[in-house]
């Protein structure tokens, strides 16, 4: 999966034409949302090909940005803290989350600095939550030592 900035004018019409564009060339969106900044719209989506989506929408005539690796994870929905817990242990070792969101199988997708990195923390991260889970421990695990 890739995260896609897309980069809209801000006026009626203009979400609509991104998603026909996507949907002529029969490319789904996996998850993301939209704002307006500045006075100019600012989408990040989320795609099982995300090359596929940006030349279907500069194709368009729509701007977009790199097609980026993403970090997914699951978090307990039911548990406070989680999104504060993995947070930590990113800013701990040293990555900027960048982008952040669900998709639609609600999974906490993250756009970071260093995919490398993040990825290492995310699977550490997600290991020892699991494993506190079966002791009945709290799911919000502490964070793994931080390598820089």
């Amino acid at each position: 999966m890739k995260d896609l900035a897309v980069h809209l004018p801000h006026r009626p019409g203009a979400l609509a034409e991104m998603g026909e564009a996507l949907g002529r060339a029969g490319i789904s969106i996996e998850g993301g949302g939209g704002w307006v900044c500045g006075g100019a719209g600012v989408g990040h989506f989320l795609f099982k090909d995300g090359d596929a989506a940006a030349k279907a929408l500069k194709d368009a005539g729509i701007e977009t940005g790199e097609a980026r690796e993403v970090l997914m994870l699951r978090l307990d929905q039911e548990a406070p803290g989680q999104l504060g817990s993995i947070c930590r242990c990113m800013a701990e070792a040293g990555v900027n989350i960048e982008v952040m969101y669900s998709d639609h199988a609600n999974r906490l997708i993250l756009v970071a600095d260093d995919i490398a990195r993040g990825r290492a923390v995310s699977e550490a991260w997600s290991a020892r939550r699991r494993q506190a889970a079966t002791k009945g421990r709290p799911a919000a695990a502490p964070c793994p030592s931080a390598q820089r």
